[in-house]
């Protein structure tokens, strides 16, 4: 009969705990990187949180950059209309909430900048508030200035009428005053021609004239000579005609003689002078005058004229006036 070995206590318990020295180790070993695994998720789930609450804030603040700013944009076109020069102030505000706007959108798709944003939207805020009350200041502005404009208008319309009104007088007043300068221009064509019947009704004309030479003898006696080389003087005597249109009074007559060339003899040392001729207006010399006591009726009168220089041969010609017009006309001749 055989018997069973006898186990040795001794290895047996050495391989047990071996076994559960690896068994403490591995599970240690296990519980460590649960540990790191747990700790890493904690903080991968921190980091998501935050990141989620950024994104959500981020999506706040965007959601009320829109709103503020499309606000603002309505704002400024309700104000739109009043006057070309508004209109282009609310263009160039609108321009620069735009240029703002993309500067608050860039700034938010940094994480880093959304204080920064935040700060942006108070800044367009602040700058809408402003642009609103400059707007309100440039319309007050205007309204007082259209109110001016007004006044002045009506004050244009005023002085127009009353300039109208001046026109519109002076114009009645010149026309009244060419009528009575024509009316006055009548009266006086119509004046100056009674006058000139008047005048030449007035004419003291001459009858009859008669010319003789003559010569002065050394007693101082005057005789007729018809020789033109014996002659010192000539005598021109004339008879007129009555006219009891002329007032009695003196009436001056000048006497021309006309040489046979034409010429009017005259020396102003003896009387001769200048007169315009009623007929035509010109100024015509004359030889000597003669005052005569005129009383509406025939008269007679004589003048004299002695040069002191030789007479040429040949006919003449002599012509009285009275008032400026031809009194009577004659000839005569000298050898």
């Amino acid at each position: 009969m055989s018997t069973a070995p006898i186990a040795q206590p001794g290895k047996s318990d050495d391989s047990k705990q071996r076994l559960l020295i690896i068994a403490a180790a591995i599970i240690a070993i296990l519980l460590a990187i649960n540990a790191v695994l747990l700790y890493s998720y904690t903080q991968r789930s921190k980091a998501n949180t935050e990141l989620v609450g950024q994104l959500d804030e981020t999506e706040q603040v965007k959601a009320q950059l829109e709103k503020q700013y499309y606000e603002a944009l309505s704002q400024l076109e309700e104000m739109r209309g009043t006057s070309e020069e508004l209109d282009a102030v609310i263009d160039q505000q609108k321009e620069e909430l735009r240029a703002q706007k993309e500067r608050i959108d860039a700034l938010l798709r940094d994480r880093s900048g959304l204080d920064r944003a935040r700060n942006e939207i108070r800044q367009m805020n602040l700058k809408v508030d402003q642009y609103v009350a400059e707007i309100n200041q440039l319309r007050e502005q205007n309204e007082m200035l259209s109110g001016e404009n007004a006044n002045l208008l009506q004050q244009r319309d005023g002085l127009s009428q009353d300039l109208e009104k001046e026109r519109l007088t002076t114009t009645q007043l010149s026309t009244e005053r060419q009528q009575l300068s024509y009316e006055r221009d009548q009266l006086s064509n119509t004046k100056n021609e009674l006058e000139r019947k008047v005048n030449l009704a007035s004419v003291v004309k001459i009858n009859t004239i008669e010319v003789s030479g003559q010569r002065i003898r050394r007693s101082g006696k005057a005789v007729a000579r018809r020789d033109a080389d014996n002659i010192q003087q000539l005598e021109i005597c004339f008879t007129t005609m009555p006219n009891e249109v002329a007032p009695a009074g003196d009436e001056q007559f000048l006497i021309r003689l006309i040489n046979p060339q034409g010429e009017t003899l005259a020396i102003d040392q003896l009387g001769s002078g200048v007169f315009t001729s009623a007929a035509s207006g010109n100024q015509m010399r004359y030889t000597t005058s003669k005052t005569l006591d005129f009383d509406q009726k025939t008269g007679n009168a004589c003048a004299m004229w002695s040069p002191g220089q030789t007479f040429q041969p040949g006919n003449y010609q002599v012509e009285v006036y009275n008032k400026g017009h031809l009194a009577g006309a004659g000839t005569f001749q000298l050898n």
